[in-house]
């Protein structure tokens, strides 16, 4: 914590600028044994937030013409001295100045030590860092919209408004149990009571939103199984609006699985075309087909594809008997040609959606019955305003639920006060674990090794 930190901020590889960061007590003496303004000031003596032009210099070796921003704390990111030094981009530049910056003192940043910083100092609470990376990791404009409401503090300032509830009911249990001669009754008043249930009732439904949060987040990883030549890889072709995969008429032309996300009214569809499931001797196309039978049992949706111009073959059946009925839909492709295919046999299958790949018809009415079938309600629903997307918060809020389940318990069989006591602590830990009040090094490690090193 005591170290100057710095690393290189922007992606590697080749680009107009790059920034090299650093973050700490001698962020600016580091950089007064480098850095050449043009202005020709001493660079202690700058003002803070500003951007200065001039020259990065190893020894007397000239290493970039640069931009320099010198933000002094404790009014920055990590509430340290930062410098930010904007360079040529480029594999070369970018390394030679961050080797620069470290032969002069700094120590290289591990990862997401620049937010870890903010976190331990305070300026961020341990939502609104995981936000950050959920930002960065953002698919699709809803997925972002989301992170950006988490690094506001929305989420850090319900827990917050929970805790202050939880406050006023310890309190009053506190005195209670301290100072019997006040003679104060045992039955918590009916404003102490309402504080528990808006905790639990808050709780809840924060707990409830996470499936909703997890889709908008992560995505939903849908499997396009079938025969050989159903027409799988021209459905992707079709959502994706370009030609991704290649289409023969030649069976088992994909032999591996290929996969590609689409923003589905906000949400990420994970969409994976995979080998059509046969009979092979071709050891390549082997591989492809177990693989596809094993994304039939990781995907949480499958579009089951039949040819709806011929009859349903052994294939078909056998591919059917694999899938779960409740995460499939079925795609009967070619309907520009006649339909034969029988679909009451496949009894798995009770959503049936008929499309033409190739003529491109009815894939937008697909995309509407995906998004419903999965969605299950409206996304957009306004009333909702915090949405959870973490499983660590989803945890730590149904230990505080149950807390307040056995509060309640405990009140309605009259059992001793201190015993509320003792489940009132373990609601306000758990909340605390949310925002990351109580945290254990372990769990800061796992959070902060998703980030890259510069941020």
């Amino acid at each position: 914590m005591f170290d100057t930190i710095a690393a290189i901020s922007t992606p590697r590889g080749e680009g107009g600028i790059g920034i090299v960061r650093i973050s700490g007590k001698n962020a600016i003496e580091i950089l007064s044994k480098i850095f050449k303004p043009k202005s020709e000031k001493n660079v202690k003596d700058i003002k803070g937030f500003t951007i200065n032009y001039g020259h990065i210099y190893n020894n007397n070796e000239l290493v970039d013409e640069v931009m320099v921003s010198i933000l002094k704390g404790p009014k920055t990111y990590t509430r340290e001295d930062i410098v930010e030094i904007n360079c040529h981009g480029g594999f070369v530049i970018t390394e030679k100045l961050l080797e620069t910056v470290l032969r002069h003192g700094a120590r290289h940043a591990e990862l997401g030590e620049f937010t870890r910083r903010a976190f331990l100092n305070g300026r961020i609470d341990l939502t609104q860092a995981e936000a950050v990376i959920d930002l960065i990791h953002g698919k699709t404009e809803r997925s972002v919209s989301l992170s950006l409401n988490q690094l506001r503090g929305d989420l850090k300032e319900q827990i917050d408004h929970l805790k202050l509830l939880l406050l006023d009911v310890a309190a009053h249990i506190n005195v209670v149990l301290d100072y019997p001669e006040e003679g104060i009754d045992d039955p918590l008043p009916v404003n102490l009571v309402d504080n528990l249930k808006v905790v639990m009732e808050t709780a809840n439904k924060l707990i409830l939103s996470y499936d909703k949060g997890k889709m908008i987040k992560e995505g939903i990883k849908t499997a396009i199984v079938g025969k050989p030549n159903v027409g799988k890889s021209s459905l992707l072709n079709s959502v994706l609006r370009e030609e991704r995969a290649i289409v023969t008429h030649v069976p088992g032309t994909t032999r591996d699985v290929i996969e590609e996300v689409i923003n589905l009214k906000g949400v990420p569809l994970i969409l994976v075309d995979t080998a059509g499931i046969r009979k092979t001797t071709d050891i390549v196309e082997h591989i492809g087909v177990e693989k596809s039978k094993k994304l039939i049992d990781d995907a949480d949706l499958i579009l089951f594809v039949i040819d709806g111009s011929s009859e349903l073959t052994e294939e078909d059946f056998r591919i059917h008997d694999q899938i779960k009925a409740s995460n499939v839909i079925g795609i009967v492709n070619k309907i520009d040609l006649s339909k034969v295919a029988d679909l009451t046999i496949l009894t798995k299958v009770n959503n049936w959606i008929e499309i033409s790949a190739k003529e491109n018809l009815g894939i937008e009415e697909m995309e509407n019955k995906i998004y419903s079938y999965v969605i299950k309600g409206d996304i957009e629903d306004k009333s909702q305003k915090i949405i959870i997307t973490n499983v660590r918060h989803k945890s730590a809020l149904e230990k505080t639920k149950d807390a307040i389940i056995s509060i309640f318990e405990t009140i309605n069989t009259g059992l001793p006060m201190d015993l509320i006591a003792v489940d009132l602590k373990e609601a306000l830990d758990s909340l605390s674990e949310v925002t990351g009040e109580i945290s254990s090094e372990d769990l800061l490690d796992h959070i902060f090794k998703n980030f890259c090193v510069g941020k």
